[in-house]
């Protein structure tokens, strides 16, 4: 069995994830990593042997508070230049150990695509964090892309199995609501039903829309420390 940790977009509610993995790095061995948007940064990080403390001081910094930084221009209401140069900093810090790949979303043909291991540029790190009407597309080989995690793409089950998966442990932040609801409009790209999905989601909501473009250290640290308890209560009903 082919086991990949698929981590969902999330803006600053993706800190949740970092709790989640502290607790699933010491009861489960993984053979990938698929990530979109904050969470394909997560990922990166992960896949690289970022440690859970090393990436919860990551999401602890002030300076995370700068990647959303306001600033009017013709795509969107958010200054895209420290958002690419922590894409450079990732992408210059971390190689990642194990297969890994990320979610980018091509202007043009409105489409989502996978991009994998040796193929990923520091701008494909930034392209699947530029959260459409927020960020500006960012221009790969003559094509522009965005976020890689739509509402309907924001859990990459598909890139998984597209990478060889045949079991995903799936860890979504996105679970509220107006997210469930615009997944019904916008239909996900299909998977298998040979693909094995375990999900791990918030027990409680995370916080509002403002939120999850908004940091504050002491939200981070309630998401860090809800995700280690919303993870080891799922593996808790699946071993009673």
């Amino acid at each position: 069995m082919t086991t990949a940790l698929v981590l969902s977009a999330g803006g600053m509610f993706a800190a949740w994830e970092v709790g989640v993995w502290k607790v699933l790095r010491t009861r489960m061995k993984f053979d990938m990593i698929v990530g979109a948007s904050a969470g394909a940064w997560n990922g990166w990080a992960i896949a690289g042997g970022c440690t859970p403390e090393e990436l919860a001081a990551e999401w602890l910094d002030p300076r995370t508070a700068q990647i959303m930084q306001p600033g009017i221009h013709s795509s969107g209401f958010l200054r895209p230049d420290t958002m690419h140069q922590k894409a450079r900093d990732l992408f210059a810090r971390f190689r990642p150990r194990i297969p890994f790949g990320l979610t980018v979303t091509d202007v043009a043909r409105f489409r989502t695509r996978l991009v994998r291991d040796s193929e990923i540029t520091w701008e494909h790190l930034a392209a699947t964090a530029s959260v459409p009407l927020c960020f500006p597309p960012v221009t790969i080989l003559g094509r522009h892309y965005v976020d890689g995690g739509f509402p309907a793409t924001a859990l990459p089950l598909w890139a998984a199995e597209e990478m060889g998966a045949t079991r995903a442990i799936a860890v979504l932040c996105l679970n509220t609501l107006p997210f469930r609801m615009l997944r019904l409009v916008i239909p996900s790209r299909k998977i298998s039903a040979g693909l094995q999905v375990l999900r791990f989601e918030p027990s409680e909501a995370l916080g509002s829309l403002h939120d999850a473009i908004s940091w504050t250290a002491e939200n981070v640290k309630r998401w860090i420390e809800l995700g280690e308890r919303d993870a080891n209560r799922t593996l808790l009903s699946i071993t009673m």
